[in-house]
């Protein structure tokens, strides 16, 4: 097989690879410490919403932030977990409306942002 040939049949992996359907958006949570057991406890229960997540150690600054610990006071920021998922859109935004009827807390701030390769490299 020729060096153009490897090339070509190699991007069209890469392509396959990188459209996967169902992969078009990323949700981020910003939660406080004190949910992480509670909101990873509802994603793993929600297997069709959330088949994986990451999750991510961070702080938290600005108006928004609520201070809890003395620590945090003295730092001006708060500490927090991000917990990356991603998936389609539409379950992403299902998810969160599941999510926030069962765990109501103005300290957990979400966004999804646009995915647009995603894959694994296998």
């Amino acid at each position: 097989m020729s060096n153009q040939q490897n090339s070509q049949q190699s991007s069209q992996q890469n392509s396959q690879q990188s459209s996967q359907p169902g992969h078009d958006a990323l949700l981020t949570l910003a939660i406080p410490i004190t949910l992480e057991e509670d909101v990873l406890d509802f994603l793993l229960l929600h297997p069709a919403l959330a088949s994986g997540f990451s999750i991510m150690d961070a702080q938290g600054m600005g108006q928004g932030s609520v201070l809890q610990s003395t620590m945090e006071r003295v730092q001006g920021r708060s500490t927090r977990k991000l917990v990356l998922i991603v998936g389609n859109e539409v379950h992403l935004r299902q998810l969160i409306a599941a999510l926030a009827q069962e765990i109501r807390n103005p300290n957990v701030a979400y966004w999804i942002s646009p995915v647009s390769c995603y894959g694994r490299l296998a």
